[in-house]
């Protein structure tokens, strides 16, 4: 099961996720905040997996909350934030991913798609809605196409390689194991690898990184 916090000031946004997520069956809310200070309060006590934080609270943000989370937990294994937000502004985006952030969705994304970005973010990937990976890209690598970059992507094997041209196009692990004829246990595997070689905190910040390379 896995265990859902929702931070948001507007309780019938609380209300309307937590109708949505329960439904599903393998997905239970486990506490409800409405603002970030306690948020961070309801988090402790209740030790969830995935926390859908919106970015505009009284007294501390979401954006600070979900910093301040992963500084004093992340030796414990911290939850996967979800930032959540009606306004579709450049600065929150590049904000939450400094902070930590696991995925940004914007509010009036559809009822599937905010179920299926639970899963993903519990099952240690990340998510992004499409208008803020396009912009992430842009805003850190820029539209020119590059050659690709041979000595940075040495160390990585040629499967690896493979690996992260397709993180790169956005696929999940279940789609690049269809794609290369892989179990999805042998993806994560090189994916966890090609973090750790790459010295890279997370997917998105793999997919810059293959972008700034020539590699996707």
């Amino acid at each position: 099961m896995i265990r859902v916090v929702i931070a948001d000031d507007q309780s019938l946004v609380r209300t309307g996720f937590h109708m949505i997520l329960d439904e599903t069956g393998d997905i239970a809310v486990a506490g409800e905040a409405a603002d970030g200070l306690a948020a961070l309060t309801v988090i402790a006590r209740t030790e969830p997996d995935v926390v859908l934080m919106d970015v505009r609270m009284p007294g501390i943000d979401g954006i600070e909350a979900t910093r301040r989370l992963r500084a004093t937990a992340a030796a414990d294994d911290p939850p996967h934030v979800i930032i959540l937000t009606t306004f579709d502004l450049d600065e929150y985006v590049y904000d939450g991913l400094r902070a930590g952030a696991a995925g940004f969705l914007l509010k009036d994304t559809l009822a599937a798609d905010l179920v299926s970005a639970v899963r993903t973010v519990a099952a240690g990937q990340n998510v992004a809605a499409p208008t803020v990976t396009g912009r992430l890209i842009r805003h850190f690598v820029g539209t020119a196409p590059r050659a690709p970059d041979t000595t940075a992507l040495a160390v990585l094997t040629v499967r690896e390689r493979d690996v992260l041209a397709l993180i790169a196009q956005g696929m999940s692990n279940r789609e690049i194991a269809d794609a290369l004829l892989l179990a999805e246990g042998t993806v994560k595997t090189h994916v966890s690898r090609i973090l750790a070689k790459l010295q890279l905190r997370d997917r998105i910040h793999a997919v810059i990184f293959a972008h700034q390379h020539g590699i996707a």
